[in-house]
């Protein structure tokens, strides 16, 4: 079966992994009964995940045309001869208004119908709520016939409940086999004793008594050696002359490379201070230069404003990627630092259609994201770029990461990672993680998904 995929905006990408079958129709009857017959709209509407009625009745609607779907035979027929090219165009503009979500594009949504009767499409991967037009005559059918909601989430709660219970059964039965097998081992050692003690009976003295041929010294042994029988392991220590010279040599090489361990400890004390001190030089120098006199916070401050006031200088000279890149490297300040005013002055001022202006300047972000670690950099600065901004530029945040991700720019490992150190670090409140979240449960459905294929 040949496959497009779904939406006319990528039908260019090869690598796109929403599909669905290209229609297929044929013209049945004659007269006023001709009709035609979409012969795969069972196939379309589940890549679609919408119910074939409600494709079946737009096309019926757009065209003025009585249109039926047969559940129990699957066949879907709208009166009148069309082509096959015109039905596809309709079936593309019931993608854009009912299957894509209005902010990343993705189709992976979900029909909600909400308590006032309106119907909002909930995308799975940046968490956008869509709102469908309700002047349209398909709405009126689909508030009747509301689509099923999904049972998969509740099933595989169960299967993980299931096979965490398969789990603690399991473990109860090899902690009673283990305990089964000390049983057994421990019988049988005193099962040979007693066999022995019959064989190599002791000989009475006139003297004396059975038990007072025995010393404690060798009935405190006898105890021992059944205590350790279960791992045929006999301690001994030795106590010659050379082995005692041997353990005080031990010990004092262990003493000394404790005191060597503690004198590293204290050169490394020693040369933090030192860069430390290094450090408030630098930003002094600064702060002599600025005539601000604020307090550490305003040297920073100002460091910040002059690194971003160089790549604004830079930008306007009309550098590209990779001068812009050789450019950031000769700034002087941490990686962090220089990320932060590269996305500050990328973006500084912006509030709604962040997503696009990053989509617009992302050839930049490619080109500093390129080198061990930097993604994670990125990803830092783009939480403090939000943290600054206000509620608009942060809602769109998941917007902002799958444009970087699906441009290549972030790996789905380091953005995953990124959102579980914010969930335990100090900003773990931050409402980012909020809007992060739809992004991230996209991300792990996608690769379950593929694994399973």
């Amino acid at each position: 079966m040949a496959l497009q995929n779904i939406g006319a905006g990528n039908s260019d990408d090869a690598f796109y992994r929403y599909k669905m079958p290209r229609m297929i129709t044929k013209i049945e009857g004659r007269g006023n009964g001709i009709k035609t017959n979409v012969v795969n709209m069972v196939d379309i509407a589940k890549a679609l995940a919408r119910p074939a009625s409600y494709t079946t009745k737009y096309f019926g609607c757009e065209l003025g045309a009585q249109s039926k779907f047969d559940e129990k035979t699957g066949i879907s027929l709208v009166n009148g001869a069309h082509d096959t090219a015109k039905l596809a165009g309709l079936l593309e503009n019931f993608i854009k208004k009912y299957v894509q979500c209005y902010g990343c594009g993705n189709p992976e949504t979900e029909i909600i119908i909400t308590k006032t009767q309106m119907i909002t499409l909930k995308c799975a991967a940046c968490g956008f709520l869509s709102d469908v037009d309700m002047r349209d005559k398909l709405t009126t059918f689909i508030l009747k016939n509301p689509p099923e909601q999904k049972k998969g989430s509740k099933d595989k709660k169960a299967m993980r409940r299931a096979e965490k219970e398969r789990l603690k059964e399991g473990e109860a039965a090899d902690e009673e086999k283990r305990k089964l097998k000390k049983e057994v081992n421990k019988k049988g050692v005193v099962s040979m004793k007693e066999g022995a003690s019959k064989v190599n009976p002791t000989k009475k003295k006139p003297n004396g008594s059975d038990e007072d041929h025995s010393s404690p010294a060798a009935s405190q042994g006898d105890e021992n050696e059944v205590a350790d029988d279960d791992d045929d392991v006999q301690w001994q220590t030795d106590t010659s002359l050379e082995a005692a010279r041997q353990r005080i040599q031990e010990q004092l090489s262990a003493v000394t490379a404790e005191m060597v361990m503690l004198s590293t400890n204290e050169e490394e004390e020693k040369s933090k201070l030192a860069r430390e001190s290094g450090i408030k030089n630098e930003t002094s120098e600064l702060d002599e230069k600025s005539d601000n006199s604020g307090g550490e916070n305003g040297k920073v401050g100002f460091a910040q404003e002059t690194l971003v006031s160089k790549i604004k200088g830079s930008l306007k000279n009309g550098s590209s990627p990779k001068q812009l890149q050789s450019s950031l490297g000769s700034l002087v300040g941490s990686p962090q630092e220089v990320m932060n005013a590269l996305f500050e002055a990328l973006f500084e001022g912006i509030e709604k259609g962040f997503s696009k202006e990053v989509s617009k300047k992302k050839n930049y972000l490619a080109a500093v994201a390129q080198e061990e670690g930097s993604q994670m950099i990125l990803l830092r600065a783009i939480e403090a770029f939000c943290g600054k901004s206000s509620s608009d530029v942060v809602k769109e945040v998941a917007l902002v990461l799958k444009a970087l991700y699906d441009g290549d720019v972030l790996e789905e490992e380091f953005i995953v990672e990124w959102y579980k150190e914010g969930l335990v670090g100090s900003s773990k409140n931050s409402p980012i993680w909020k809007n992060v979240k739809p992004f991230i449960e996209w991300l792990r459905s996608a690769e379950s998904e593929t694994e399973e294929e």
